[in-house]
């Protein structure tokens, strides 16, 4: 097995392509889940807003979005609205991809935050001379966001999991650099066990420090 290990990722130095794939998939990730968060912020008040348009352009997009997988919106966005204009940047395109399919579904896990703080937050904000959107901003947010970091760290987690399918438009990320791996050296199991090794460290990883984020939070929480 050693000996086997390090004829596929050592001796060529096939190891080295392993940290600019993941370079890669990190940068779309991060990107992203940024470009899905303000989304969702904004999808959500849409959706808790009294003036229906907004309301129904907020269930329009979630609706979408969720409802189409997300290695076909990839090729959608890729094939047929970028590439016609020339943009051919296939890690933008897939941050751009990542990011609006990420804004729907951080769109549902704010709302249902917003929604679960006590309607009376929102009057007593009121009653201090605050306007709708500083209560909201100051008040409601802060409360829903600590509400919903669990929930918010699963769709983080799920979206670096499914920015292996970004391989589908030619970037060249982890899951793709392994792929590579493996189609030159004809074995499988060495760069593909490679591959879900470093997923899983990322997300157990990423699991533990937002454990640690809530814990730290709570903490201050009971010190007040």
């Amino acid at each position: 097995m050693a000996a086997s290990f390090y004829d596929v990722m050592i001796s060529h130095g096939r190891w080295k392509l392993i940290p600019a794939g993941l370079g890669v998939t990190l940068l779309i990730a991060f990107c992203a889940i940024l470009i899905g968060t303000i989304l969702g912020c904004v999808l959500a008040i849409f959706k808790i807003s009294e003036k229906k348009p907004l309301r129904i352009i907020a269930e329009i997009y979630t609706t979408v979005i969720r409802g189409v997988p997300m290695a076909t919106q990839l090729m959608i966005f890729y094939f047929v609205v970028f590439s016609p204009l020339g943009l051919s940047n296939a890690v933008l395109v897939a941050v751009i991809a990542f990011g609006i399919n990420s804004g729907a579904y951080c769109a549902e896990i704010f709302r249902a935050g917003i929604q679960g703080v006590d309607r009376g937050q929102m009057e007593a904000g009121r009653s201090l001379g605050l306007s709708w959107s500083q209560t909201l901003m100051k008040i409601i947010l802060p409360q829903a966001f600590k509400a919903v970091l669990p929930t918010y760290t699963s769709e983080f987690i799920t979206l670096i999991k499914e920015t292996s399918v970004a391989s589908f438009i030619a970037v060249v990320d982890l899951q793709k650099t392994c792929d590579n791996i493996r189609n030159a050296t004809y074995n499988a199991w060495i760069p593909l066990l490679s591959c879900a090794a470093i997923y899983l460290c990322l997300t157990v990883g990423l699991t533990k420090f937002f454990a640690f984020c809530e814990r730290q939070m709570a903490a201050a929480d009971r010190s007040k």
